[in-house]
């Protein structure tokens, strides 16, 4: 990713150059550590960039939690920083490109855009963990009327389906780059007509990681409409047992189950077990009634949270782990006398939230942006304040 190599300078020239800058809007520095992090708008877009530095080389790059979608901006506002600063490149990479953004088409979506989502189509269809995307490519193709939502974590196969998408002129597939297991919150009941997990990987080694777990049933039986179904396709032997014990747990259940069924479309993976002569097991969860809609009223302010010169001694270094979620302050930055930057960790195991909060005199907010709008990030959240408000007595 974009960085830059720098001769060491006097870093107090940062604070100098803000009134009068053009780009750089605030600095931080760490409590624990010479890490700085410098605040910056640029293309419309507000994010961090940090400077860590060392005897030989100081290191001005882009910040995780924060960065743009876009590589080019990140690249743009490095060079305008370090421009300002009048500051002696070593080295760097942030030679722009012409290539288009990764995932940057208009059927690209991101998390927070289900928020407030308006579906173009009547049928709506949901795939997990897509791969290669031929299964939802063929399906699209031959169901105009209905829209697909893949869910894929895996960026590369994402991109690809992408381009597929656009090959094909096809306009009936979203792409999310995003944890199946907390996307389904945020759909609305009775959306789905079908919910597809094909060949999901089995984590027989670390259980907590399958996709299929009561939690997810239960949001997936949420989520259809009544006679939608859940299709679960697999050559895991463990999988199939484990995934048939999970959906006869709950009280009230239809399945079917078929055994080696060939399907109008194969991935090549399941060309290359059929050819091993691996068994293929599907099993159908029948969706019995419609649920009611229910949603929760998530607000993350924080209220009367506030800067107090304790924070930044009195925040509690481990984790706090909490049944179904957890809550970690790992870095805090000096801002000015009366407002730091928290960086934390919150929310899910499996998807956790990565995020700064901005804290002064005046109030608390998230930096840049909040967090999925989803029941656990609530929870966490919640506990943020309380731990917040703990250091304040």
């Amino acid at each position: 990713m974009p960085h830059l190599k720098v001769q060491p300078f006097d870093r107090a020239v940062i604070q100098t150059k803000l009134e009068n800058s053009d780009i750089m809007t605030a600095v931080a520095t760490s409590l624990t550590s010479d890490d700085m992090l410098i605040g910056v708008e640029h293309a419309g877009e507000e994010f961090l960039l940090q400077l860590k530095s060392d005897e030989k080389a100081y290191l001005l790059k882009y910040d995780k939690v924060t960065r743009p979608l876009k590589v080019n901006i990140l690249k743009e506002a490095l060079g305008m920083v370090a421009e300002e600063l009048g500051l002696n490149v070593l080295s760097s990479n942030i030679a722009l490109s012409n290539t288009k953004a990764a995932l940057s088409s208009k059927y690209f979506k991101k998390i927070e855009d289900f928020e407030a989502m308006d579906y173009p189509k009547e049928k709506v269809c949901v795939e997990v963990g897509f791969g290669s995307g031929r299964h939802m490519l063929y399906q699209a193709q031959k169901n105009p009327d209905t829209l697909f939502i893949g869910l894929e974590i895996h960026t590369p196969s994402a991109q690809q389906v992408l381009k597929q998408i656009e090959l094909q002129g096809l306009d009936n597939i979203w792409v999310v780059n995003y944890d199946a297991r907390l996307f389904l919150e945020m759909l609305p009941a009775n959306l789905c007509t079908q919910i597809f997990v094909h060949f999901p990987v089995p984590w027989d080694k670390k259980p907590q990681r399958r996709v299929i777990s009561k939690s997810f049933l239960d949001e997936s039986m949420r989520v259809l409409h009544k006679e939608g179904r859940l299709e679960l396709r697999t050559d895991s032997d463990n999988y199939f047992w484990y995934a048939l014990e999970t959906f006869f747990a709950v009280p009230k259940t239809q399945l079917e189950v078929r055994k080696n069924e060939a399907l109008e479309v194969t991935s090549k993976y399941e060309a290359r077990w059929l050819r091993q002569e691996k068994d293929i097991y599907d099993v159908y969860v029948k969706c019995m009634q419609n649920s009611s809609e229910c949603k929760t009223v998530i607000d993350f302010n924080f209220n009367a949270v506030k800067y107090t010169r304790e924070i930044e001694t009195r925040l509690p270094k481990k984790a706090s782990v909490e049944d179904g979620y957890f809550v970690h302050f790992e870095r805090i930055f000096k801002v000015t006398e009366s407002s730091l930057l928290i960086k934390c960790a919150f929310g899910s195991f499996d998807r956790p939230e990565h995020k700064y909060i901005f804290l002064e005199e005046e109030g608390c907010r998230y930096f840049v942006s909040p967090p999925v709008k989803t029941d656990v990030n609530l929870q966490a959240h919640l506990k943020l304040i309380e731990l917040l408000m703990l250091t304040e007595g």
